[in-house]
C-alpha cells in the first residue's frame, strides 16, 4: 500500500495544526525535523496561536507560520492537513483548508472528518513498546505520526529551537518557580534557597514568569516577568542550567541542550520529562512540597561543572631560555 507521503507531489503544501501549550509546541519540532529530512521539498506551514508562534521562528524546517483562522488555511489550500491537536477548533481549521488528505490520531474526536486515522504511537513505534504497553513521551507520540505517514523509522531527535544566546558577563541559571496549579508548584522559599546555593557557586540566578504570574517574592534577584517568548528563548539558550516546575520553559531549555532540573507534582513524568538533554527529574510520592532543597542542590552540583580551584590548575608550559 502506498503511504501518504508517496501520494504528495513534489513541493506539496502541508499544514500542521498545533494548538495549545508551549510544551506541546516545542515537542512538535522533532516531528518536523523528521518530516523535512525525508521530504525536504515539502512546503511546511505550522498553524499556531500567537502566544506560541515564537517557538517556530527561525526554524528552517518551517516555511510559514500561520495564524489559527479559517482564512489563512483557505488561502493556503494544503495538499495535506495534519491535525496534531484534535479539538473542535482544530477540526474547523482542518476543514477550512479543504485538503484532499486530512490526518489525525485515531483517538481524536470527530473521526468522520478525517480520511487518514493514525493509530496509537505504541502500535507504530514497534512490538517491544506495544508488548510493554508503556506510556510514550509526548515527543515520541508526535513523531509517530510522521512514521505512519511514511517517514522511515529512526531515532527521534532533540527538539529544535533557534535564538541568539542572551549576553551576560558570567554564568547564570534560569529558574521558573511558578506553575498552573498549586500541586505543580514547589514552595517559593525553596526556590530562594536554591538561588542562594547557585550564588555560592558563582552562578547568577535569573527568574522568569509569564505576564500573569507574580515574581515579587523573588525581587532580590534579576526577574523577567512577562518577557516575550523570543527573549525567554534567548535567556535559556545561554543559560548554564534550568531549574523549575514542570512547564514550557523546561522544554525550551531541553531543546537548547541545557542541563535541566524539573520538579514534578501532578504531571505525568513519562509523558513530559526533559527530552534528550542531561537532566534530573525530581518527584515525591507525597507531593511536590516533599521534595527537599538538598535534592535540588545535589542535582545542581552533579549537572553543573565546578570550576577548578586556581591552585589546582596545571601550570602552563613556559619556553626554556636558550
Amino acid at each position: 500500500m502506498t503511504n501518504v507521503l508517496d501520494r504528495l507531489p513534489e513541493g506539496a503544501r502541508v499544514a500542521v495544526i498545533r494548538l495549545r501549550s508551549l510544551g506541546d509546541s516545542v515537542l512538535t519540532t522533532p516531528a518536523l525535523v523528521l518530516l523535512k529530512q525525508f521530504r525536504p521539498d515539502l512546503k511546511l506551514s505550522v498553524v499556531v496561536e500567537d502566544n506560541f508562534a515564537a517557538v517556530f521562528t527561525g526554524n528552517p524546517d518551517v516555511d510559514q507560520i500561520l495564524a489559527p483562522n479559517a482564512a489563512s488555511l483557505a488561502r493556503l489550500r494544503p495538499h495535506l492537513a495534519l491535525n496534531l491537536h484534535g479539538g473542535a477548533t482544530s477540526v474547523r481549521l482542518m476543514l477550512a483548508a479543504a485538503s484532499g488528505l486530512r490526518a489525525g490520531f485515531g483517538h481524536f474526536r470527530f473521526q468522520p472528518m478525517y480520511n487518514i486515522r493514525i493509530p496509537r504511537a505504541q502500535e507504530i513505534l514497534g512490538p517491544e513498546i506495544l508488548k510493554m504497553d508503556r506510556k510514550v513521551h509526548t515527543a515520541e507520540h508526535l513523531a509517530s505520526a510522521m512514521f505512519y505517514l511514511g517517514v522511515p523509522q529512526s531515532e527521534i531527535p532533540r527538539a529544535r529551537l533557534f535564538a541568539a544566546p542572551f549576553s551576560r558577563s558570567g554564568p547564570y541559571a534560569v529558574l521558573h518557580p511558578l506553575a498552573s496549579s498549586p500541586e505543580k508548584t514547589w514552595p517559593r522559599e525553596n526556590f530562594l534557597a536554591v538561588a542562594k546555593h547557585l550564588r555560592d557557586l558563582g552562578i547568577e540566578p535569573l527568574f522568569v514568569a509569564g505576564a500573569d504570574e507574580d515574581l515579587s517574592a523573588f525581587g532580590e534577584h534579576c526577574c523577567f516577568q512577562g518577557a516575550a517568548l523570543e527573549e525567554v528563548k534567548s535567556l535559556l539558550a545561554g543559560a548554564s542550567l534550568f531549574v523549575g516546575n514542570d512547564s514550557g520553559p523546561a522544554h525550551i531549555a531541553a531543546a537548547f541542550g541545557r542541563p535541566v532540573i524539573v520538579l514534578f507534582g501532578s504531571s505525568d513524568v513519562e509523558n513530559w520529562s526533559p527530552w534528550r538533554t542531561e537532566n534530573a527529574v525530581l518527584t515525591s510520592p507525597n507531593g511536590i512540597n516533599s521534595i527537599e532543597v538538598s535534592e535540588v542542590a545535589e542535582a545542581i552540583d552533579r549537572l553543573v561543572p565546578q570550576p577548578t580551584p586556581h591552585f589546582l590548575q596545571p601550570t602552563p608550559h613556559l619556553p626554556q631560555p636558550r
